[in-house]
Order: C-alpha cells, then structure tokens, then sequence
C-alpha cells in the first residue's frame, strides 16, 4: 500500500457515499411525492410544495454535514501524500476518518443519538489528530 492509493481509496469511498445521500435524497422526494420544483412534481405524478418533505430536510442537512468535513479532509490528506509521512498512521486516519462518515450518516438518516454524535465527534478528532501530525511533520520540520 501506498500513501497515493490510500488517499485514492479514502476519495473514491467518500465519494460513493456522497452519492449514497444523494440517492437518498431523491428517493424520499420520490417516496413522499413533495417536489418543490413544479416539473419534478409533473414528472413523478407528486404535489408541489414550498419546501422539501421532513426525511429530504434530513437528508440534506446530512449532505451538509459532509460538505463541511469531507473536502477539508481531503485537503489535508493531499498535503499528508505530498509530505510523505508515515503510511501506517496516514492509513489509521483514513480508515477511522471513512468509518465514522458512513456511520455519522446511517444513524443521521435513522435519527440515532447519541451515536450520531459520537461518530461526529470521532471523526472530527481524527482529523485533528491529521492536522496536528501535518504541524509536526510538514510545518515545524
């Protein structure tokens, strides 16, 4: 294994599971036929409202969710790759960093505290963790 296939890997999963909350964005508004857009409600035989149904809302703010922590991680990894630092860490960090992304939404989606919370909270530690080695590694070297 290498730095630039972990990294690849770590991308590729979060970025499937991005497109696993979109997925399921679209099948709530298809499962509760509330459209905000007057086609989409044309489309798929739904009603149009002014806002989406409550599991879309839910769905989204997960989508939300990632956008504030995945990218930021992904910038961090790259400087990680470019730096060359020590594999075994850089592999803890993703793995934990990928773990608690998919789990931070399943229980988003299923409304499980504090489970969701903790996933949160051990996801963002890894990234700290990620960030304080990049000090030492990259930054104070």
């Amino acid at each position: 294994m290498t730095l630039l296939k972990m990294y690849a890997i770590t991308a590729i999963v979060l970025t499937f599971k991005m497109v696993a909350i979109s997925l399921a964005q679209g099948r709530a508004r298809v499962a509760t036929g509330i459209f905000v857009n007057p086609e989409d409600a044309t489309t798929f035989s739904g009603t149009t409202a002014a806002e989406e149904a409550p599991a879309v809302q839910r769905a989204a703010r997960a989508w939300r969710n990632d956008l504030e922590n995945i990218p930021i991680f992904l910038i961090l990894a790259w400087i990680y790759v470019a730096a060359g630092l020590s594999l075994g860490a850089f592999v803890l960090y993703c793995v934990i960093f990928m773990a608690c992304r998919i789990l931070h939404t399943i229980f988003y989606l299923n409304s499980v505290q504090p489970l969701r919370t903790i996933s949160f909270t051990v996801g963002a530690l890894t990234m700290l963790a990620l960030i304080i080695h990049l000090v030492i590694g990259v930054v104070l070297a």
